[in-house]
């Protein structure tokens, strides 16, 4: 059975979705990333696996459910986080991040009996997910983050593999994102936020 990894920070004004402010305050900002984060961590926990492990950046705090080992990230750039959360695996192993609480158990629920990845992108030229059945941290390492580009280098790492491809989600990054993630996902803690924050029923 796969580890479900999470990678994320902790909610904190300041130092979470910096690209919602403005419109919104960092604490604002700060509630809606404690509000991904939390749909999401919910979502892993009901998803069937043999590991459920948060990598964190901070400290965990109430939204953290039980059945979780959390593990501090390593120094460096998100490359190197995402490859050393994959070196602390013994098997197969997905990673998502905490921008996407649309995501569902059945997205999550992967089987690696034929293929040995998954790859999941994101609609900002990036990924929100990925599944390796031996994981190899230098499948990871150098890739460019948090560019356009982004997705398509770290498909192309995949080479040689095979691979099954997750659907498209989008990450929550601008306020945009969040009012079309919320509308995907209407009946979670992050639309409910969203509503409250703006006064907008979902």
């Amino acid at each position: 059975m796969t580890t479900l990894l999470v990678i994320a920070k902790e909610p904190r004004p300041g130092r979470v979705k910096t690209r919602l402010t403005p419109p919104f305050t960092p604490g604002q900002a700060a509630a809606l990333a404690e509000a991904s984060l939390a749909d999401t961590l919910d979502v892993v926990a009901r998803t069937p696996a043999r590991r459920r492990v948060l990598v964190l950046e901070g400290t965990p705090g109430p939204w953290l459910p039980p059945g979780f080992e959390v593990v501090r990230q390593c120094p460096g750039g998100l490359d190197e986080r995402l490859a050393a959360a994959f070196a602390g695996c013994d098997g197969p192993a997905l990673l998502i991040g905490m921008d996407t609480p649309q995501v569902t158990p059945e997205l999550l629920t992967v089987d690696f009996t034929d293929c040995e990845a998954y790859f999941g992108p994101a609609e900002d030229g990036g990924f929100w997910a990925l599944g390796l059945a031996e994981p190899d941290p230098s499948r990871l390492r150098g890739v460019p983050m948090s560019t356009p580009g982004t997705g398509a280098a770290q498909r192309a790492r995949l080479t040689g593999l095979r691979v099954r491809e997750l659907p498209p989600l989008r990450d929550v990054d601008t306020a945009s994102d969040a009012e079309l993630v919320a509308r995907a996902a209407p009946h979670g803690r992050f639309a409910a936020e969203l509503a409250r924050l703006t006064g907008v029923p979902r």
